[in-house]
């Protein structure tokens, strides 16, 4: 039976895999593949890469780091997991795995414009669509932003970002009109296409406006299925509640990285990932005192 296993392998769960290692615990990764962090083109907010690093690249230092001190990263999608009184069984979709605690890292997915997957994967990578304005609003700097997202989070976005850019648009998703102290749009989005330097925007108004960039704002989803079928307690937002030591409400499950309640970024979720990770090794400790 191993230590821990740790579902999820982006920054939160790599992170806690590298510490747990170095404590000489025996861990398991189960890393689906997906993942925010694989989707970034460059992050500037991690201070080890001045210049820059792309999301898949950070990923590979950080499994490298981790393997190197014995963690086992596998290719693997948990689907179910049962408890029992020595730990956990958690059935992936090629296996099964025992664990005495889990650490769980599963992120939150983002809910996209509309646009095709190979035309949103480009503008991704050309930085025609974005998603965090804490993350790259320093690079969207005076650029003609538009900000697509409906209520208090597309309101607050486009705010926020104009303190980088004073031509900011806030654009309703189809089905929304709302008035806010932003300069917003005179009528919800009917279409969104790319040219190879632009993000054209058609309104139901029939008016077309460009813009350099597009912010997404249309919230998220938590991937907390897991979570909630092992019975840990949720926000009212549907993000898992932890402790300062990011123990969740069921004993030997900790929570980590964008799925809990806090700032969704790679440093916070490294930070909370060591802080689980030490606090998991000696609470076994303790147990094993006992």
């Amino acid at each position: 039976m191993l230590d821990c296993i740790i579902i999820g392998g982006g920054p939160a769960g790599l992170t806690a895999a590298l510490y747990l290692a170095r404590f000489r615990r025996s861990v398991t990764v189960l890393d689906a593949g997906g993942g925010r962090a694989r989707l970034i083109p460059a992050t500037h907010n991690f201070a080890p890469f001045p210049d820059g690093i792309a999301g898949p690249d950070l990923l590979d230092h950080m499994r490298a780091s981790a393997e190197r001190y014995g963690a086992s990263i596998l290719p693997e999608r948990a689907v179910s997991i049962a408890v029992d009184d020595a730990g956990f069984r958690v059935v992936t979709n090629g296996q099964s795995h025992r664990a005495r605690a889990l650490v769980l890292a599963t992120g939150v997915t983002n809910h996209r414009p509309p646009l095709s997957e190979a035309d949103h994967a480009r503008a991704l990578a050309q930085g025609l669509i974005r998603y965090c304005p804490v993350c790259d609003g320093y690079e969207a700097r005076d650029m003609r932003i538009a900000v697509l997202g409906a209520g208090r989070h597309g309101a607050n976005e486009a705010r926020f970002l104009g303190q980088f850019s004073s031509d900011v648009t806030l654009i309703a998703p189809a089905g929304y009109i709302y008035s806010a102290d932003v300069t917003v749009a005179d009528a919800p989005l009917a279409d969104l296409a790319l040219t190879e330097t632009e993000v054209v925007a058609t309104l139901v108004s029939g008016a077309v406006l460009t813009f350099d960039t597009l912010y997404a704002a249309l919230g998220t989803t938590p991937c907390t299925d897991l979570a909630a079928a092992l019975g840990v307690r949720l926000t009212d937002d549907g993000l898992v509640k932890v402790d300062a030591r990011q123990r969740t409400s069921v004993n030997g499950v900790y929570a980590v990285g964008d799925l809990t309640e806090a700032l969704d970024q790679i440093g916070v979720a490294m930070g909370q990932a060591a802080i689980a990770a030490t606090a998991l090794h000696n609470d076994l400790s303790e147990r094993d005192r006992r």
